[in-house]
């Protein structure tokens, strides 16, 4: 039995990392907002034949020249790794690519990252969804990579419209979990469903592969923690569960990974996600990527806009199925459902896709291999925030949104009165002969009385209560 309030105690005396330990660096001239800078990269003829042929679905960097060029900054770096990126994309026409500051060189960098992702995004007509999933992100205060369009050039030869995006890697987490970013990241590919299959290390290596501490290539606590969430019982569940994982933060995520239709995540299909274990509290917070198949596009025969968001994730998914089956856990759920599309129930996310299209449209217009994938035409980008491009493509960005926010509205569950099931063993009772020190939330913020919300109260005698009234 894990011992509630010790770990009462241990929740509410950390930092939260809700809202005060993240940090999202600004961004900086490698993530222009307002125009499109232009990268070129020069590279062996026969090393690019190669790349794109005999070494497409390898990993193998190749040599190569990486120059910057935007209105306000030029950069030349000599000898960068560059090779393709992604799974399927590989066998598409416009391809993504990923080029590697450090690849040769250790301890290189451009703008204070070693690696930047290029995505040829050759799935959307919009070119916007990757971008506005980030946004999202951003905007609610959940950990996302920065992002920008750039025109990419591969030994002179425009390749088109790419959306740069900051790799999750140790320079990202120095950057968000400043002081706290020396634990193992684990990036979590198809197959990464968090059920328990034994504990060899080796049977988790190929969906859950380690991308810091290399060298050290311990699973030891990945491993402990699924065990753990699978086969704990439910009493204990929830103080486990907020002992070992960021958990407001992941409810949150869920809500705009459900909410923008990223079925290519982990609800639906236990794919593109991080797992970082932070060394300072040994919680694992969960960070998405990978979020260009959404806002309507399928290839499921799914409607994604209307799907019911509180039966939305696959049934065999552990983490998600054991947290909603506690109702306090469902109501913040469902809480944060309402708070994202309270958000994007406003003109300014029609507004901000508009400005990007006038940024975008002269270097789409001029992009050969826009159309070599799926015969998108630049007429299809100008209307492809208003309209269905039609095939995988069933939604326009504003006619999801639309769809999305009105079905959602009528899903979300009214969220209850219940407890915080980690805490519900402490006494409701508040002695009135006690000094009170001060009053915190359930996550360890300090506040003032609030009606109907489980509260813990902290007495100058060292004793804990928690608190939920209707009034003082």
């Amino acid at each position: 039995m894990i011992n509630k309030l010790l770990l009462i105690t241990l929740i509410f005396s950390r930092t939260i990392l809700t809202g005060q330990s993240i940090t999202h660096p600004p961004n900086n001239h490698a993530f222009l907002q307002n125009e499109i800078a232009e990268i070129h990269i020069s590279i062996n003829t026969t090393d690019l034949n190669t790349l794109l042929g005999d070494s497409l679905y390898t990993d193998h960097h190749f040599p190569a020249t990486f120059y910057y060029h935007s209105s306000a900054h030029s950069d030349t770096i000599q000898n960068v790794g560059f090779r393709v990126r992604g799974n399927t994309s590989r066998g598409a026409y416009k391809k993504s690519f990923k080029v590697s500051f450090n690849e040769y060189t250790q301890g290189k960098k451009f703008k204070g990252i070693e690696k930047m992702n290029l995505v040829g995004q050759h799935n959307d007509p919009s070119l916007l969804r990757y971008w506005l999933s980030l946004n999202l992100l951003n905007t609610n205060h959940l950990i996302s990579s920065r992002s920008s369009f750039i025109k990419l050039y591969i030994n002179g030869e425009y390749k088109g419209v790419y959306l740069n995006v900051e790799h999750i890697d140790d320079e990202f987490l120095q950057k968000r979990f400043i002081g706290n970013d020396q634990g193992n990241l684990y990036k979590c590919t198809w197959g990464a469903d968090l059920k328990y299959i034994g504990s060899n290390p080796s049977s988790y290596y190929g969906a859950y592969e380690l991308k810091t501490n290399e060298v050290a290539n311990n699973y030891s606590k990945l491993i402990q923690f699924i065990d753990t969430l699978n086969h704990i019982d439910n009493e204990d569940f929830p103080c486990f569960i907020e002992e070992n994982f960021e958990v407001e933060l992941y409810l949150k995520t869920l809500a705009a990974e459900m909410i923008i239709g990223h079925w290519d995540g982990y609800a639906f299909n236990k794919n593109n996600y991080y797992l970082y274990r932070q060394p300072s509290t040994g919680k694992f917070v969960f960070i998405e990527y990978d979020m260009d198949n959404t806002f309507g596009i399928d290839w499921f025969g799914i409607d994604w806009a209307n799907r019911d968001l509180n039966s939305w994730h696959n049934s065999n998914r552990p983490l998600i199925v054991r947290l909603l089956s506690y109702p306090y856990y469902n109501d913040l759920f469902n809480t944060y459902l309402d708070q994202i599309l309270t958000d994007l129930n406003s003109s300014e996310w029609y507004n901000e896709l508009q400005l990007k299209v006038s940024l975008l449209s002269s270097a789409v217009q001029s992009d050969t291999y826009y159309s070599m994938d799926y015969g998108f035409q630049f007429t299809d980008f100008l209307y492809a925030v208003n309209h269905s491009f039609g095939a995988h493509v069933k939604k326009g960005l504003s006619e999801y949104l639309n769809e999305r926010i009105n079905s959602g509205f009528n899903q979300i569950q009214i969220p209850g009165n219940h407890s915080h099931p980690c805490i519900n063993h402490i006494e409701n009772v508040v002695d009135p002969n006690k000094e009170l020190v001060k009053i915190i939330d359930l996550l360890g913020r300090e506040t003032g009385f609030k009606a109907n919300k489980p509260l813990i109260y902290i007495f100058s005698d060292g004793t804990v209560e928690k608190v939920c009234k209707a009034s003082p």
